[in-house]
């Protein structure tokens, strides 16, 4: 049986630095540095190479929503493996556990919601969305519609489809993006762009801005919007109150696919199943990834409204579009464990009434502090923007890297933070406790002080 030989953190960070290109890393940077050496977790802890216990105040990388060591997703992945370990979907072949998750996602999905496409990532399955809505507009005889719109700063995976309809313009810069038929509109960023506006003013001229766009490409060749309800990697920005109604009701003016990218908020993350549900949202595609295997193993898919799959299923011919491991049995069978803890253990619940709530009140907390200008977020996910000035709300020079020197500090305390500019971004597994939020807290604001004390030296 293969088994790993301990070695020192140096000689990992060594053998790390010769063979492993990390994703999203300077690799010249990283190796100056050395890798951090992650080697077991538990609940929301993880623990470093040299016994370094700290919180994981990202669950992973926004996915480990049920938290560390559950051997009850252990377990279903093993009587998975000894059972049928692998086989596809293709060819008129299916398994049980993907149609056992495939219906228990209509149960936890919008109520008009029962058709899922399995992919292995979120990247993935916002290719398969681009791909899912020219199709149906091609099928019901409009192959002009065919332009996606996206926003600036939005975050939808990193394959060439995915980035493209990301907004990240330093992802564009590399490998010639967007590719053609994506637009961007402006994202609903009220504390940095509203030019004095009051939040419900900024909001619907956020929104505005899709039916600009419409106009300006022609409704008649505009296939979809696609939009996270609350944008997750490009900071924790939560949009103002009248954002969505609107956005919603220039979707239906121009009869146009509207397309929840649920990635991050999905499972849970806002004290309610969806950020669809958190907003009262009515989409036609949702895409799902991250907590829904709980980062156990990978998982994801395109959920289509009862009106999309129709048109796919019975007019639509042969889905030419697939991966080997669309509905892989093994990432069924732990999903659909994950999911029945969710429920059984009515975590989703346990966010919205209780440890949700309590957090976003916590977190308020840091807002009197010097360094912060902004605490923003629902549930269990949040963004906690550093600025030089409060009063003006002026950024630190980015030369500085504030973020970066305030997240090593963090993690040197015990806690993981994600820096994204100068926003600092929490998102915990949905198990964390009251006094484990106050952990927390307690961890953010010693490192604000010690950042205040770098800024100064």
């Amino acid at each position: 049986m293969y088994k790993l030989i301990p070695l020192e953190t140096e000689q990992l960070q060594e053998i790390d630095s010769h063979h492993h290109l990390h994703p999203f890393t300077d690799s010249k940077v990283l190796h100056e540095v050395g890798s951090r050496i992650i080697t077991r977790a538990d609940g929301i802890y993880i623990w470093d190479n040299d016994g370094n216990r700290i919180i994981d105040g990202m669950a992973g990388l926004w996915c480990v929503n049920i938290g560390y060591g559950r051997e009850e997703l252990a377990e279903a992945a093993s009587r998975q493996m000894r059972e049928l370990p692998y086989y596809n979907t293709f060819f008129q072949t299916s398994h049980p556990p993907v149609i056992e998750l495939s219906k228990r996602l209509s149960t936890i999905t919008p109520r008009n919601f029962n058709h899922v496409f399995l992919t292995n990532s979120g990247s993935e399955a916002n290719d398969t969305v681009i791909r899912m809505v020219r199709l149906y507009w091609a099928t019901v005889g409009k192959p002009g519609r065919s332009t996606i719109i996206s926003r600036h700063n939005s975050y939808h995976g990193s394959t060439i489809g995915a980035a493209s309809l990301g907004g990240m313009a330093y992802m564009h810069a590399q490998g010639g993006l967007p590719i053609p038929g994506i637009e961007h509109i402006r994202q609903p960023y009220w504390y940095q762009e509203s030019n004095g506006m009051d939040p419900d003013e900024f909001g619907l001229a956020a929104a505005g801005a899709l039916e600009e766009k419409i106009l300006e490409i022609g409704e008649d060749k505009v296939a979809a919007f696609i939009a996270e309800p609350i944008q997750g990697a490009g900071g924790v920005i939560v949009p103002p109150d009248s954002y969505w109604p609107e956005i919603s009701r220039i979707c239906k003016k121009y009869e146009i696919l509207f397309v929840a990218d649920e990635v991050i908020c999905g499972f849970g993350r806002t004290g309610q199943w969806f950020g669809t549900d958190f907003y009262d949202l009515d989409p036609d595609l949702m895409v799902i990834a991250k907590g829904l295997s709980s980062g156990y193993i990978p998982i994801a898919g395109a959920v289509l409204s009862d009106a999309v799959a129709s048109v796919l299923i019975d007019d639509g011919g042969e889905f030419a579009h697939g991966f080997t491991y669309s509905g892989h049995p093994v990432a069924c069978a732990v999903a659909n464990e994950n999911i029945r803890i969710l429920e059984e253990e009515k975590i989703v619940e346990r966010v919205r009434e209780s440890t949700g709530p309590y957090f976003q009140r916590r977190l308020r907390e840091l807002e009197d502090h010097p360094l912060v200008g902004e605490v923003r977020g629902v549930g269990l996910i949040a963004g906690i923007e550093l600025v030089e000035d409060k009063r003006t709300r002026k950024l630190f020079d980015a030369e500085l890297n504030i973020g970066i020197k305030c997240r090593n500090i963090s993690t040197r305390r015990g806690l993981v933070m994600r820096a994204i500019g100068d926003s600092m971004v929490l998102s915990p597994p949905l198990i964390t406790t009251r006094s484990q939020i106050d952990d927390i807290i307690r961890i953010a604001f010693e490192t604000l002080d010690e950042t205040v004390s770098v800024l100064k030296s």
